[in-house]
């Protein structure tokens, strides 16, 4: 089933560093793809309500729409990369997947915190937004100082039928960008497991053969999930991976015991590489490869 989208990626700012980081990996994503891009800034309803005027709300919004058209201006003219902007109120987390999810983004791309004050992209938001969008999220954390693209992207590998498709987004990005996909799991001891396991990895390395990808496979010596994040994250610093893909929700260790947090310590984890976090569909994806 082909994905349908408005072959836009949605951008949280706050002016801070930390989304400068992340609209500079969306705009190389939005130069490989053709993609356009979003700027979205929001404004906390009850922030503003407990010490604004509504004259000094539509001022600051005002304000705030000027500095984002200038931000833009300046990407087409040096990226010719297509900007629009927006400003919207609400709950941070709740106000981006609901835009992106209603008005069907191709991706929303998001740093991982930002600052104090005004500045509203705070880590939370970014570990929230991941639960509630239906869209691929691209969470940048702040060490991350910009994007030549994703050359190197690391898979966390476990025995869940989701992982079919983060594979097939594997392919596409890797497709995309010429990328090296590494495939990342962990040992066990569990005889049948092993055996589950060891079919699984060669169905996918079948797949990635047919696709012509780059490949490598790695096994984690810590079979411990609490350190599984962590040896991930190790793991990819290590061989200066650009991008971990992983599935929202439904990530399970080797043992198959649910994990829902996996994904969730990936992003607050991230020191220096963007994680994607990919909501799972029954139907799965499919792409002309």
């Amino acid at each position: 089933m082909e994905r349908k989208t408005n072959n836009n990626i949605l951008v949280p700012t706050d002016f801070s560093e930390v989304a400068e980081n992340a609209l500079q990996n969306a705009i190389q994503v939005a130069k490989v793809y053709k993609n356009e891009i979003t700027l979205l800034y929001i404004l906390e309803e009850s922030f503003l309500g407990g010490i604004f005027s509504k004259t000094q709300s539509d001022v600051m919004r005002d304000a705030i729409l000027t500095k984002l058209k200038v931000k833009a201006d300046e990407i087409t003219a040096q990226h010719n990369v297509k900007v629009s902007v927006r400003v919207e109120s609400g709950k941070v987390y709740k106000t981006i997947a609901t835009v992106a999810n209603e008005e069907k983004f191709d991706s929303i791309i998001m740093g991982s915190h930002g600052a104090s004050g005004l500045e509203q992209i705070v880590g939370s938001n970014a570990s929230r937004t991941i639960q509630y969008a239906e869209v691929p999220v691209v969470v940048v954390p702040a060490e991350n100082k910009g994007s030549k693209g994703y050359k190197k992207i690391v898979m966390p590998f476990d025995l869940t039928l989701e992982t079919r498709q983060k594979v097939e987004w594997g392919i596409h990005i890797a497709k995309k960008f010429d990328s090296e996909i590494h495939l990342v799991y962990s040992k066990t001891d569990d005889e049948y497991l092993d055996i589950k396991m060891k079919a699984n990895i060669a169905s996918v390395e079948h797949t990635l053969k047919d696709a012509k990808v780059k490949y490598t496979l790695y096994e984690l010596n810590d079979s411990v999930l609490d350190n599984f994040a962590t040896e991930i994250h190790n793991y990819a610093n290590i061989v200066s991976a650009d991008l971990i893909v992983a599935m929202t929700h439904t990530e399970k260790g080797i043992s198959e015991v649910l994990i829902g947090t996996l994904t969730q310590q990936l992003v607050n984890k991230a020191s220096k590489v963007a994680v994607m976090c990919i909501h799972p569909r029954e139907t799965g994806f499919t792409y002309d490869y």
